[in-house]
């Protein structure tokens, strides 16, 4: 597009990734319009925001929000308050960008691929629980797929000017959390104050946690997956503490391609939003390499972090699998959190809801909510002791 300014609207403004999206919009007000924003519970914060950007769209969960159909404190503003999806399709939005997080992504992921939509997608659950349709209805109505995370993004940017058919291995890194010299003794006394201190990046709390169980790489693997059409034994991960290669793709002839760059969310999300221009952002720190003495790399410890393990499995299982491991692992965070489990538990609750769970090879959308309500339904009745 050139110039032109880009209409975007934003779902799950009030997020981590939301924030981020519209600090983006901030910076480069010249390229960026908020034509729509939608918000889950923090309705104060989407007032501020409907305020600052005077979005036409606007979109909230009336299931968060008591049922109510539109709250008394945005009664006033001059918007159209829409469905997820109805904002997901609008003929005014160039860019859906999709930062909601579990299963609340997906129905407007599809419905913004169904009107041949580009989506700028950070929602993971979307393309784990349903890759396969997502990226059928995308080859159909020819929606562009724009990755956010900052992991599938340098897959992305090195697969720029490359024939993908060449691509032989893509090499995903992760930071490996703040837990990747613990043992397992230790692991067993993670407080949910430690779990939440990420040693780089900036996310919201269920991602924070995920990245501490290495359950947030394990997602990415089958995310690599879709987004790439890459097999499952082509797909590497690799822990790199310094968080400054966010992931790499060997070719065939041996050569590899890494993308660098300082870890701060702003700059995948801006790539999404600009692509193909790349554009000056005075906002997003540089790296600063007289501060930077290695780069180094190693295994990740699958005993120690059985998540990236199970998320694998499910992923070459197919079928309600993924649906199953994401909606366990949504249940899981969620008590964890609230103290009702330990860190460890994580794994062991997820792994055994995953062991009770009898698959659909080929569902379609209405079996993947099944089997997420299944998760969910089941996971509890192992975690209260009812199984």
């Amino acid at each position: 597009m050139g110039d032109l300014v880009k209409r975007l609207a934003v779902l799950g403004s009030t997020g981590n990734l939301g924030q981020q999206a519209l600090d983006v919009v901030r910076a480069l007000p010249h390229r960026f319009r908020i034509i729509g924003l939608a918000a889950g519970k923090n309705l104060d914060l989407l007032a501020e925001q409907i305020n600052e950007f005077k979005p036409e769209l606007v979109g909230y969960s009336p299931v968060d929000n008591g049922g109510e159909r539109v709250p008394a404190r945005l009664t006033d503003m001059k918007c159209e308050f829409l469905s997820l999806e109805d904002i997901a399709c609008h003929p005014q939005v160039d860019i859906v960008v999709i930062t909601t997080s579990g299963k609340a992504g997906l129905s407007p992921t599809l419905a913004a691929v169904k009107a041949g939509k580009s989506i700028a997608l950070a929602n993971k659950e979307s393309l784990v629980m349903a890759g396969g349709i997502i990226t059928s209805e995308a080859k159909l109505s020819g929606a562009q797929i724009l990755p956010i995370d900052s992991e599938h993004s340098a897959i992305w940017q090195c697969l720029n000017g490359e024939e993908p058919k060449t691509a032989r291995q893509i090499i995903l890194t992760a930071s490996g959390g703040p837990f990747r010299d613990y043992s397992l003794a230790q692991l067993e006394e993670v407080t949910v104050a430690q779990a939440l201190k990420h040693p780089s990046w900036r996310m919201g709390r269920k991602v924070t946690i995920d990245s501490a169980t290495l359950m947030n790489k394990g997602l990415e693997v089958i995310e690599a997956h879709w987004l790439f059409n890459m097999p499952f034994d082509s797909i590497r991960v690799l822990i790199h503490p310094q968080c400054l290669i966010h992931s790499m793709l060997e070719f065939e002839d041996g050569t590899i391609k890494a993308q660098l760059s300082y870890p701060d969310m702003r700059l995948p999300i801006q790539y999404a939003l600009s692509y193909p221009d790349r554009l000056s952002n005075p906002r997003i720190p540089r790296v600063n390499w007289s501060e930077i003495n290695q780069l180094t790399f190693e295994e990740p410890d699958l005993n120690a972090f059985p998540c990236l393990r199970l998320a694998i499995e499910a992923g070459k299982q197919g079928g309600t699998f993924p649906a199953v491991l994401c909606a366990a692992d949504e249940v899981a965070v969620e008590l964890f959190l609230s103290q009702r489990i330990g860190f460890v538990d994580i794994a062991h609750f997820i792994e055994r809801t995953l062991e009770q769970h009898q698959a659909l090879a080929h569902p379609g959308i209405e079996e993947i909510m099944a089997a997420d309500t299944w998760g969910r339904e089941e996971i509890m009745k192992l975690v209260n002791g009812d199984r």
